[in-house]
C-alpha cells in the first residue's frame, strides 16, 4: 500500500531480510508439517522426508506468492521447495540440496512454472542430481492463456493451474507410483488446464518500493501475469458476471470443452481480493458451465497462488477424466491446503 504522501506501507522490517524472517514464522508455527534443508538458500521439506520408494516432487519459484510454493508442500502434494526471493529464481544450489533431501531412491520429479531463470537453475540442479546418481524428471506448467496461443502452450507462463499439477502427481506419488508415471500425470494436468487472470491493482515489491505496473483510475487490464507481465486488453472495470464471462470464455474455448464434458474448477485471489468477490466469480463461473451442460467435478476458490498484495484474480479449468478425477479427490494435507472426501478446505 502506498500512501498520501507516497509512503510505501508494508509490515516488514528490513526489506533485504523479509525473505528469511516470514520462512522462519512458517517453520516455527508449523513444526510438524515442515524441516529446513541446508544453507545455500531457502529450502523446506516435508518433515517426513525421505520416504524410501516414494517419488519425490520438487517445486520452487520465487518468493511472493504464497501459498504457492511452499503451501503445496505436504501429504499428497510435493515433497520439497526451494524459494527464491521475491519474483526471483531459487539457486541451482538450494534446487539441488531439495533434491536430495527428499530423494527416496524412487527418483524425483520437477514440477514447476516455465519461467526463463527458473528453467536454467532447475536445469543445472538436475544435471548435478544426475551427477550424483538421482534420476531425475521435468515437468513446466504452462497455464496462462493469455501469454501465448495454444499452438506455442509450450512458451506459456506457469500460474494458478500449478496447484492442479500438484495435486495430481502428488496424489500418485503418495499412493506409490513410479517416477515415469507421476511424470506423465504431471504433464497430463498441463495439457488439459488453462488460466486466465485479471488485475485491479498491482503488488509493491519490499525491496523496490515501486508499483509493478499502473492502472489509471477505475481499469482493469485481462491477461496481467503474477509478476505484473502485460495482459491481452486493458479497460473500464466491468461487473464482476462480465468479467468472469471473459476469463471463463478464453479458457474454456483454448481447452475446446464440449457440452457433456466435466471440469475442475478453480477461482483464485491474487492476494488483496476478498474472498466474498471471488465467490461472486464463482456463481457466474457455475451459471456459465451449467447453462452449457458442463459438468464441475470439483471448486477451488480462494488465495492459492497470489503476487502479495496485487487486487485481481484468475479462473482456471483442467479437464477431468477417471483417472485425474481420482487423483484430484485423494486425500492432501498441508497447513495452507487439504483435501478430505468430497470437499477441499484452504487453510
Amino acid at each position: 500500500m502506498i500512501d498520501k504522501g507516497g509512503q510505501v506501507k508494508k509490515i516488514i522490517n528490513r526489506p533485504e531480510q523479509f525473505v528469511s524472517e516470514f520462512l522462519e514464522g512458517i517453520l516455527l508455527a508449523h513444526p510438524r508439517a515442515y524441516k529446513r534443508v541446508g544453507g545455500a538458500g531457502h529450502g523446506l521439506i516435508r518433515a517426513d522426508a525421505p520416504s524410501p520408494g516414494r517419488v519425490g516432487i520438487v517445486t520452487g519459484g520465487g518468493s511472493g506468492h504464497l501459498p504457492l510454493f511452499l503451501g503445496y508442500v505436504g501429504m499428497g502434494l510435493c515433497s520439497g521447495v526451494a524459494i527464491g526471493n521475491v519474483f526471483s529464481s531459487p539457486s541451482a544450489e538450494s534446487v539441488l540440496e531439495v533434491t536430495r533431501a527428499v530423494n527416496g531412491g524412487a527418483g524425483v520429479l520437477y514440477l514447476y512454472g516455465n519461467y526463463g531463470g527458473d528453467v536454467m537453475n532447475f536445469d543445472e540442479a538436475a544435471e548435478m542430481a544426475a551427477e550424483e546418481g538421482i534420476e531425475v524428471e521435468t515437468v513446466l506448467m504452462t497455464d496462462d492463456v493469455a501469454s501465448a496461443p495454444r499452438e506455442r502452450a509450450s512458451d506459456r507462463r506457469g500460474i494458478a493451474g500449478m496447484v492442479f499439477a500438484f495435486k495430481c502427481a502428488g496424489a500418485a506419488a503418495e499412493q506409490g507410483a513410479s517416477l515415469a508415471q507421476v511424470t506423465e500425470v504431471a504433464r497430463s494436468v498441463t495439457s488439459v488446464t488453462a488460466t486466465m487472470g485479471v488485475g485491479l491493482a498491482p503488488t509493491i515489491l519490499p525491496e523496490a518500493g515501486r508499483p509493478t505496473f499502473v492502472l489509471g483510475d477505475g481499469e482493469m487490464e485481462i491477461g496481467i501475469g503474477i509478476h505484473g507481465e502485460p495482459g491481452t486488453a486493458r479497460g473500464q472495470l466491468l461487473p464482476a458476471d462480465q468479467i468472469a464471462a471473459e476469463l471463463l470464455g478464453a479458457v474454456l474455448e483454448d481447452l475446446k470443452i464440449k457440452e457433456g464434458e466435466e471440469v475442475a474448477l478453480m477461482v483464485n485471489g491474487l492476494g488483496a481480493t476478498p474472498l466474498e468477490e471471488l465467490y461472486v466469480l464463482c456463481r457466474k463461473a457455475h451459471t456459465i458451465m451449467g447453462g452449457r451442460s458442463i459438468g464441475i467435478g470439483r471448486s477451488f476458490v480462494g488465495e492459492l497462488a497470489t503476487s502479495l498484495e496485487m487486487a485481481g484474480a484468475s479462473i482456471s479449468v483442467m479437464a477431468l477424466d477417471a483417472e485425474l478425477s481420482r487423483l484430484l479427490d485423494a486425500p492432501a494435507f498441508s497447513p495452507f491446503f487439504s483435501v478430505c472426501g468430497s470437499e477441499a478446505v484452504l487453510a
